[in-house]
């Protein structure tokens, strides 16, 4: 038996629900959790659901026998193997802690993922890289920002990376490649925006008393940190507290929120409609499927 993922997304309409569990049921397939979302506004609908593909039938052969669904709701279907690791690679600049907090993730099973390579415009974490046995590429960004970008483009396409997280990367990407992966890149930050812009935004903050710090997850478009929401979170600062202090706490949100948002991705939780991202809960099994 194996343990398989499917998403569907289509305009929303009747039926849905029940032509896909009793298509997958004629396929003797057991759903063990269904989570579904119709969006009035949009008129979009998404579906994930996780079961067991008893005959092993494998997602080649259950998509096949999707073929009259699909064409009769207009249907995306994706299956995936719950077992399969997805490929990312991780780019980071000088701050590591993201860098650090996902490698640990990964190396805990925290996080379903195979790192495919770590980039990086300072040659800093080459050793850190050597320790979690993931290869590293040092890529500065000089005035020529082509000739990086398409040696960035050259390692995504080596690896076979299926999502890009910008874990603390201080550059920005052009928006050719930002519409060539829309949906398949990942970036943190605080969430003053668009307050405190620049540089030390902690300390601008600290400065204006602020009684939160917060950080927020996105996906990567070509309006700098404008990308559609994956995941959020705030803590209480208070004036006790230093502006050193509000950095070690942002450090800590900013690692957690970037984490969740990855393993969100990974788990084929995520629906992008519009500039909106519905995230679905993880289902039964979907953490200790991470080991």
């Amino acid at each position: 038996m194996n343990n398989l993922i499917l998403s569907v997304s289509c305009r929303g309409q009747k039926g849905i629900v029940a032509a896909v569990s009793s298509c997958l049921a004629k396929n003797n397939c057991n759903i063990t959790e269904l989570s579904q979302f119709d969006n009035l506004e949009t008129g979009r609908f998404f579906m994930r659901i996780n079961f067991i593909d008893e005959q092993n039938k494998g997602p080649q052969k259950l998509n096949s026998d999707f073929k009259e669904i699909k064409q009769n709701f207009a249907m995306k279907v994706e299956f995936h193997e719950k077992a399969q690791k997805m490929k990312l690679v991780l780019m980071v600049s000088k701050f590591s802690h993201c860098l650090y907090d996902l490698l640990y993730r990964r190396q805990i099973g925290a996080l379903p993922v195979t790192i495919a390579a770590i980039i990086s415009n300072h040659n800093d974490y080459a050793d850190l890289a050597a320790l979690h046995a993931v290869p590293f590429h040092y890529i500065p960004v000089t005035d020529n920002k082509t000739e990086a970008e398409n040696r960035l483009k050259a390692v995504i396409a080596e690896t076979g990376a299926e999502l890009i997280v910008l874990a603390r990367y201080m550059q920005v990407l052009s928006a050719d490649l930002c519409a060539a992966m829309a949906g398949r890149i990942i970036n943190i930050h605080h969430s003053f925006l668009p307050g405190f812009k620049g540089a030390n935004p902690y300390r601008q903050a600290w400065r204006r008393g602020v009684k939160l710090i917060g950080a927020t997850a996105h996906y990567v478009t070509a309006a700098l940190d404008e990308g559609p929401i994956i995941e959020q979170d705030v803590i209480r600062v208070s004036h006790a507290q230093s502006a050193e202090d509000f950095v070690a706490i942002g450090r800590d949100v900013e690692a957690q929120v970037l984490a969740r948002a990855v393993l969100a991705h990974s788990q084929h939780r995520i629906f992008i409609d519009d500039n909106r991202v519905i995230v679905f809960p993880a289902g039964p099994g979907d953490f200790t499927a991470a080991g």
